[in-house]
């Protein structure tokens, strides 16, 4: 197994993906064979994953059952797969309207400590969502974004051989309606929001996804970046910008 490493080292690129909506299964099995990937490189790769999920109820290791307020019978209704997950997030609620962002990073090979990751991850988030017209700040001791409204951005990093998946979930546009039955703030118990709700006009996901991969692809120290717009590892896709 790789462990952290003493120096800062500048990797070959970071690919950013663009994915539109994919199952929530596939994008794991996805994640898992990129991570695989990173531990049999040496080149200091970095792969984000973008998109959307069908909805469905995640619990990752911050959050309970009890957290649901959706009882079995009701989730059924809602065709609504209540899934446990290995992040250190808490119980969130997805579907479209939501951007998730899934970052492989292989921390084993920049020297990084899971820290110093979330704080980039989390910096990039912060200044895409500020220049989208939404003020955010951070709270002391828990990793995330606040907006007037509530959470407008959670956290929800795991790490596997010292390489990171899973990443974050931006609510751009949700079902309002859904998130009030997941406490997704299990410590500060301020609700799930959106950056919809605190903005005084409309915003487009494609906006959102734009901005947020101008600011992740500088957030991890990669010497160039490539934007695509098909699944990494799978053939054929044309790549839509590189700098």
């Amino acid at each position: 197994m790789h462990g952290p490493g003493t120096s800062q080292r500048t990797g070959n690129s970071a690919e950013l993906f663009l994915m539109g909506c994919v199952p929530f299964e596939e994008a794991l099995a996805l994640q898992a064979r990129l991570v695989y990937e990173a531990t049999d490189r040496d080149d200091g790769q970095v792969w984000v994953l973008l998109c959307e999920h069908p909805p469905l109820v995640s619990v990752g290791r911050r959050g309970s059952y009890a957290h649901v307020y959706l009882d079995p019978e009701e989730l059924r209704a809602r065709q609504l797969e209540l899934r446990y997950v290995q992040h250190g997030g808490p119980a969130l609620v997805h579907g479209p309207g939501q951007l998730a962002v899934y970052a492989i990073v292989p921390l084993w090979w920049y020297g990084m400590s899971v820290g110093e990751h979330l704080r980039r991850l989390e910096g990039a988030l912060a200044q895409a969502i500020r220049s989208l017209g939404v003020p955010v700040q951070t709270r002391p001791g828990h990793f995330g974004l606040w907006a007037r409204t509530g959470q407008v951005a959670h956290l929800a990093v795991a790490v596997r051989d010292w390489t990171t998946y899973f990443g974050a979930y931006i609510h751009v546009s949700p079902n309002p309606a859904l998130q009030k039955r997941v406490l997704s703030d299990p410590e500060y118990r301020t609700p799930a929001s959106s950056l919809l709700a605190n903005r005084r006009q409309g915003i487009k996901m494609t906006r959102v996804r734009q901005t947020v991969v101008e600011h992740l692809a500088a957030a991890w120290p990669c010497r160039r970046h490539h934007i695509y717009t098909h699944p990494p590892i799978l053939p054929g896709g044309n790549r839509r910008e590189s700098a």
